[in-house]
């Protein structure tokens, strides 16, 4: 988690409606260099990353001459998540960041895959078209793409999510995983 995006940038934003979700389209109106804050930038450059889920913007700012990336993606809002006491809370996605990061703490995987994990997560659960998702099923998701990537980190997530409370759960769910 070395590497910083530079996200130096005033939107404006667009909604979409689609079936009952309300999704928000960042629009650029000023894109500002992250070195000299100047609102003189220029794509010179634009490629779709992650199957068509996020843009890369490759920018050159017109006064220092130096060039920056950014990255556009769709926004969830006005999801509820539906948590284990009943109460619903609005749809963060540094929760499942955090999450992930700290199933991941101390293995081998790249920010760029963790970024492409998360953005997975996010496309899956934008695709089930629903107002309300509860966390059983984020956490589904989230264990059938972390399976996908670390194993370790797999066996990790799922101890906290299934709330395993003994070594036989442990040994059980390690069984599971070398018949896969």
């Amino acid at each position: 988690m070395n590497k910083m995006r530079s996200f130096a940038a005033v939107y404006n934003c667009g909604i979409i409606y689609f079936n009952d979700t309300i999704y928000s389209i960042f629009i650029e109106k000023y894109m500002n260099c992250p070195f000299c804050n100047t609102t003189d930038t220029k794509v010179i450059d634009s490629r779709e990353t992650d199957d068509g889920k996020i843009t890369r913007r490759r920018r050159v700012c017109e006064k220092c001459k130096l060039r920056f990336s950014t990255y556009e993606e769709v926004a969830l809002l006005n999801l509820s998540v539906i948590k284990k006491d009943g109460t619903s809370v609005p749809y963060d996605k540094a929760k499942i960041s955090q999450g992930l990061i700290k199933a991941l703490i101390k293995r081998p995987v790249s920010e760029e895959k963790i970024s492409t994990l998360l953005s997975s997560i996010e496309y899956e659960i934008r695709t089930l078209e629903k107002s309300s998702i509860t966390t059983k099923e984020i956490g589904k998701i989230i264990l059938k793409n972390l399976k996908k990537v670390d194993q370790v980190a797999y066996v990790r997530f799922a101890s906290v999510f299934k709330s395993f409370g003994s070594i036989d759960s442990f040994k059980k769910e390690l069984d599971n995983l070398d018949k896969e």
